[in-house]
């Protein structure tokens, strides 16, 4: 029996810059970019789900590749994807003004007249409003991933779930690319993804939300209709819980 009333209230999605890009590398598709702000436009306009949004920037640039490949000082190419980040929260606040929400870019790196700073009562003040947030900036300094901004955000602003949205429709027992027999796990504790080494976030994320017993799901965002679902608690992507909350 489905559920009438979503489950979580307040959510923080954490989305990868690869599902703004397009075929032959661009930056932005104009197809997906549309399809992400109709997922998550649906749950604010049907059940007036308050959402914070953390992008990357991997359709733009990574850091990572830059200080490996091209030996960029590690600093200065993470703050490279952090404007990354900032780049693609405005083309998505303004695919939301035309879609007729309200939407809001905070950044943890100051750009005057562009974005708003990052405060942590301004935020929640925006989204009791029903505005979403979009968190850019990363956590504002280097050798931190955005997951691990995505973790911090919303256990800072006080949210239900953290709903990491990907091209996989979950957490596997092992590399669904490598191996034909993996198997999709639908439910798993903290401890246990720790004990068989599965790989969720990064560990600092994966810490953060543990510590704070704040659930993560993750699930495919590219399927319409699973955003929905993962708000309504119905059986979607892999979640990963608490047993001491349950």
């Amino acid at each position: 029996m489905e559920r009438s009333e979503p489950r979580y209230k307040r959510v923080l999605l954490k989305i990868s810059g690869e599902l703004l890009g397009g075929s032959g590398g661009d930056a932005f598709s104009e197809e997906n970019l549309r399809f992400i702000v109709d997922e998550i436009s649906e749950v604010v306009e049907l059940f007036g789900i308050e959402v914070g949004l953390v992008v990357g920037a991997g359709n733009i640039v990574r850091g990572e590749k830059l200080y490996r490949a091209l030996g960029i000082d590690r600093s200065t190419a993470d703050y490279m994807g952090m404007i990354g980040t900032i780049i693609n929260s405005l083309a998505l606040q303004s695919a939301f003004e035309k879609r007729g929400l309200k939407a809001v870019v905070m950044s943890s790196l100051e750009i005057r007249g562009v974005v708003k700073p990052y405060a942590i009562r301004e935020a929640m003040d925006h989204l009791r409003e029903r505005k979403i947030v979009i968190f850019a900036g990363g956590t504002g300094s280097p050798y931190f991933t955005t997951d691990t901004a995505a973790a911090l955000r919303a256990v800072e602003t006080g949210c239900d779930v953290l709903l990491k949205g990907t091209k996989v429709d979950g957490v596997f027992d092992r590399d669904p690319e490598v191996h034909s027999d993996a198997r999709k796990i639908d439910r798993i504790d903290f401890d246990e993804v720790i004990r068989r080494e599965l790989r969720v976030m990064d560990i600092t994320a994966f810490t953060l939300c543990r510590e704070n017993s704040l659930p993560i799901i993750v699930f495919n965002l590219t399927e319409r209709g699973n955003l929905k679902k993962a708000v309504m608690g119905e059986k979607v992507g892999t979640l990963v819980w608490s047993k001491k909350e349950a």
